[in-house]
């Protein structure tokens, strides 16, 4: 049943990136006008400063804020997945110097680290914070795909597949790799979340190209504009909301898959 409400709300949010041109009425940039109106039945979420719809930049916001969400997601699940299973797998030398970096990424605080390294970025955008997120928060879901690894290498498929004389990398990428999709689907929606998280985090930091609409984007300027202290709560509520509900949503996902595959979370 979660999985099924996480899945509905994930298209719900598709749907409002892929259909934004057709549900709002109006440019997100373009002064459609005057600033800081109230909700009204032409402007559902009113205006910001510059005379903007709310409710039109929460729609296109939705394109960015899933792309980012999506594309740091795979890259934060690939690099996890090779490091992860590498490790573990070699053991040795290689695990030591693996699980030595991937201690590195996970003693230092993800957050801290993210601002202190796009703080110093001279270009910012979108793939800068995909990439910033993607090569920083990969420690945990290594780590969880490491001592997976450590339970497959010695099954006995995996013997035989040393046996017939396979590849080392052909036995990790074909014979165990399909063994752990479940937990890299977890990991990959966990990873999600966290990427929707940070990005927001960055932009209402103002460590992102704040000209780009994100819901991140959104609350980085209604912050400035003190949105809160001049009665505008919506402003902040709607994109605020949204970041909410997607990240509920890959989280109940992500739990559901942890609950099908482990059978000490089943209910009974």
């Amino acid at each position: 049943m979660k999985w099924k409400i996480g899945l509905g709300i994930i298209m719900i949010f598709v749907i409002m990136a892929i259909f934004a041109p057709f549900l709002s009425k109006y440019e997100p940039n373009r002064t459609v006008n005057l600033p800081y109106q109230s909700p009204s039945s032409e402007h559902w979420l009113g205006t910001d400063r510059m005379g903007r719809d709310i409710l039109s930049q929460v729609f296109y916001g939705a394109r960015l804020s899933l792309t980012i969400g999506i594309s740091t997601g795979l890259i934060m699940t690939a690099i996890a997945t090779v490091v992860g299973m590498i490790s573990g797998y070699y053991g040795g030398l290689v695990d030591r110097i693996l699980s030595t970096l991937t201690d590195i990424f996970l003693v230092i605080p993800g957050l801290p680290l993210m601002i202190v390294i796009s703080s110093y970025m001279r270009v910012r955008g979108p793939l800068m914070v995909i990439l910033v997120i993607a090569f920083t928060s990969w420690g945990s879901g290594a780590r969880i795909i490491r001592s997976q690894m450590l339970s497959l290498k010695n099954r006995e498929f995996t013997l035989a597949s040393k046996v017939i004389g396979e590849s080392n990398l052909y036995t990790i990428f074909v014979e165990l790799l399909p063994n752990m999709l479940s937990l890299v689907a977890s990991i990959f929606f966990s990873s999600v979340l966290y990427a929707i998280i940070g990005e927001a985090s960055l932009s209402f930091l103002g460590l992102s190209d704040v000209s780009k609409i994100t819901w991140g984007t959104m609350l980085y300027w209604a912050q400035n504009a003190n949105a809160l202290l001049n009665g505008m709560w919506y402003w902040v509520l709607a994109p605020g909301l949204c970041i909410v509900l997607l990240g509920t949503a890959f989280a109940l996902i992500s739990f559901s898959i942890d609950e099908i595959t482990n059978p000490r979370l089943r209910s009974k």
